[in-house]
């Protein structure tokens, strides 16, 4: 499913729960891959906030969706 360049309340109204949970995962996964890479890079200087452009986008984007998945009562399916 493609994800919108801008994650806001409208888009997230035309998902369904599966669609949601879906969206939810893969947000998920794009946050962490730039949530390691920066840990690594900054170590224990490492705040999600402070962090490059990239990386606090891919959070607040997951933050959004999963906010709205556990509003709905869905739990999320995080990959490992």
């Amino acid at each position: 499913m493609p994800i919108p360049d801008r994650v806001n309340a409208t888009w997230m109204a035309t998902l369904g729960d599966d669609q949601l949970a879906d969206a939810e995962q893969q947000l998920h996964a794009i946050f962490q891959k730039h949530e390691t890479a920066e840990k690594t890079r900054r170590g224990s200087r490492y705040a999600v906030l402070e962090g490059p452009e990239p990386l606090v986008t891919a959070w607040l984007k997951w933050v959004m969706v999963s906010n709205e998945a556990r509003s709905r009562g869905l739990i999320a399916r995080k990959q490992r």
